[in-house]
């Protein structure tokens, strides 16, 4: 039922700290890191689909070899496609492992993938063209080892063109204006220049050129080169690089808006962008996973000390609690109590809502996504219930042995009302024909409600554009004949863009948007988006340190529970002949749900970086002058 939002990009990195003949002595296999980093990405399929890539470095290569190698891909099965290729490269006329030390150095000089560093990123596309050259790893090449940069990520900056220019004013001719290409070459600036700081005084001491690069290797300082190009950011970032000699780190904004999880031992080093990726991969315990600390960067030397180094100040910790409603495994420890919590949460309002009559209710859940909040909201049901026969078998003294029986046997009647038709695909492009199409995603459990009589209580995750609902999803429950049609969601109305990440990026793309412009032209309030505009207009060319977020006002001016009663009425189908409501997480019991995910800008508009505010406005501007843009 979820309407289609595009997910978080994921990484994965791996360093390996022993020699590459410990691992096939041990795991008896030459590909144990890219075996690896194959299971942490497939792990991590749910935060990119539309491409991957996978980037391997060796260190200590033998002059004249390829020592950083690629692979990218956006085929139907992009990892798949990926490690295709890179296990193509292995030779297939080798023995078995008979000298492990031999057969190591021999695989590690002949085949570009076996190396002590490997980088992984998955992709969800939310800006360009969904091509092998828009994804994941990028490369900045040169012939200094110690200069060479790979880059995965997943972030959004919000002040791009300042980053842009920044590079136009220390004197380079960027390529492009995307977000990736001006953080790498940000980054590699500083690289550069910090290298070159290294050379100079050696280079004064007396000291040839090999021997200044065994002392840049030593002596680079990766956290003041991150400190120096990150100064500025503002976004939401968890990135993660390798340079050519064999350091590299994942950095993290100093609101900890994107997520980012590590664990070493003294074989390995590896992060990721989710920590049950990690867990399942190298089978370690919960505890001994930690999250890197918003404004720090995690920090691997080629020598294989790890340190977690203050990069940026950290200010308020806003992680996304959208990661946690929507777009993160839901095998977390945390992220599984969370969502059963949220669940949990909207019992009282559900039970208002069919006026406690558990007799004539059926209560159940489209997509599978939204299972572990059905599971914490008939949690919270049983509670109810119990509350009620106690109180009815404490209170009532005459009750009969028969009503007895019946009380007890009073419980939430749950249904499988709506299976996904995995066969069906939306492929075909005219609206017309495809709307027919996507009515016919789902089938309906025939006979699983009493028709006329019973109320159908749906859980999803979140509703974002409320196409989906108003479109197929209402009209298919429609057909079992129920009597209402409550549609619940647990999180709460995303009613801003999303510049940190997710592609949400335009005002009358959301369902409480257009219930907002509905209810000003019902209240004849519509003088107040030309009012907005102007301050939003007058805002535009302000530094963001100095702009507020005007579309708030509008918002203001209704309750969330007369955005939720108007978003009713704009999706049911006017053929249909159930009732319908719509309820909605509130923001309070979000913050319950998610005490340690309070970034909330998508529902409040309450943004974390000064940026955030002016993606806004500028998103308003957008609509108010009819330009379907992306405001970032």
């Amino acid at each position: 039922m979820s309407d289609p939002i595009k997910h978080e990009c994921g990484i994965a990195l791996i360093r390996l700290l022993k020699p590459i003949e410990y691992y096939v002595e041990k795991y008896r296999t030459i590909a144990y890191g890219i075996n690896k980093l194959y299971l942490l990405m497939e792990k991590q399929h749910n935060r990119g689909q539309d491409g991957a890539g996978a980037a391997v470095i060796k260190l200590d290569p033998h002059p004249g070899s390829h020592f950083i190698n690629r692979v990218r891909s956006t085929s139907n099965q992009p990892i798949v496609d990926v490690f295709s290729q890179i296990f193509n490269t292995f030779p297939v006329d080798r023995k078995a492992l008979e000298n492990p030390v031999a057969e190591a150095d021999w695989y590690k000089r002949n085949s570009p993938f076996i190396g002590e560093l490997l980088l992984g990123h998955l992709r969800y596309g939310t800006y360009g063209r969904n091509s092998d050259s828009y994804c994941h790893p990028f490369i900045r090449e040169n012939n200094w080892m110690t200069r060479n940069l790979v880059l995965a990520g997943n972030f959004n900056m919000t002040n791009v063109e300042e980053q842009f220019d920044m590079l136009i004013t220390l004197g380079q001719h960027p390529r492009e204006r995307s977000d990736t290409i001006t953080v790498m070459e940000k980054i590699g600036h500083f690289l550069d220049d910090e290298v070159q700081k290294i050379f100079d005084k050696y280079k004064d001491q007396g000291y040839g050129n090999k021997e200044i690069t065994d002392f840049i290797v030593k002596e680079l300082s990766v956290r003041r080169i991150l400190s120096r190009a990150a100064k500025d950011f503002d976004g939401g970032y968890a990135m993660a690089g390798m340079f050519g000699h064999g350091d590299s780190f994942v950095l993290r904004d100093p609101n900890g808006i994107r997520p980012a999880y590590y664990y070493y031992d003294d074989e390995v080093v590896v992060v990721a962008s989710e920590r049950p990726a990690i867990q399942t991969t190298f089978n370690v315990p919960f505890e001994k996973i930690h999250e890197v600390k918003p404004g720090h960067a995690l920090v691997i030397k080629k020598d294989g000390r790890v340190k977690h180094d203050l990069v940026r100040d950290p200010g308020e910790k806003k992680s996304c609690s959208f990661e946690r409603i929507y777009f993160s495994r839901g095998t977390d420890k945390e992220i599984y109590s969370e969502r059963k919590k949220l669940g949990e949460l909207l019992s009282s309002t559900v039970l208002n809502a069919v006026d406690g009559d558990f007799e004539n209710t059926v209560f159940s859940f489209i997509p599978n996504t939204a299972e572990v909040a059905f599971y914490g909201l008939m949690e919270g049901m049983e509670n109810h219930l119990k509350e009620h026969k106690q109180k009815r078998i404490l209170t009532e003294k005459n009750i009969s042995p028969q009503e007895l029986d019946q009380l007890l046997a009073l419980h939430p009647r749950i249904e499988k009302i709506a299976v996904k038709d995995v066969k069906a695909r939306t492929f075909i492009t005219d609206d017309t024909s495809r709307d027919e199409m996507v009515s016919h995603v789902y089938d309906i459990t025939y006979g699983s409600i009493k028709a006329h009589t019973d109320t159908l209580v749906v859980i999803d995750d979140s509703i974002v554009r409320g196409t989906t609902l108003e479109k197929s999803i209402l009209a298919i429950l429609d057909r079992l004949n129920p009597k209402k049609i409550i549609i619940v969601s647990s999180a709460p109305q995303i009613r801003f863009p999303d510049c940190y990440g997710i592609d949400m990026s335009k005002m009358n793309d959301f369902i409480a948007f257009r219930a907002l412009i509905e209810l000003l032209k019902d209240r004849k309030l519509t003088s107040k988006l030309d009012e907005v505009y102007g301050k939003c207009k007058a805002d535009d060319l302000k530094p963001a340190s100095e702009v507020k977020n005007h579309v708030k006002e509008l918002y203001d001016l209704f309750t969330a529970y007369e955005i939720s009663e108007k978003i009713s009425e704009i999706v049911r189908p006017k053929h249909i002949f159930a009732d319908v409501q719509v309820i909605y997480q509130t923001i309070e019991d979000l913050h319950i749900a998610c005490p340690d995910n309070l970034g909330d800008w998508y529902f409040t508009g309450n943004y974390p970086t000064p940026g955030g505010s002016k993606v806004a406005n500028k998103a308003f501007i957008n609509y108010m002058e009819g330009k379907n843009n992306r405001a970032y």
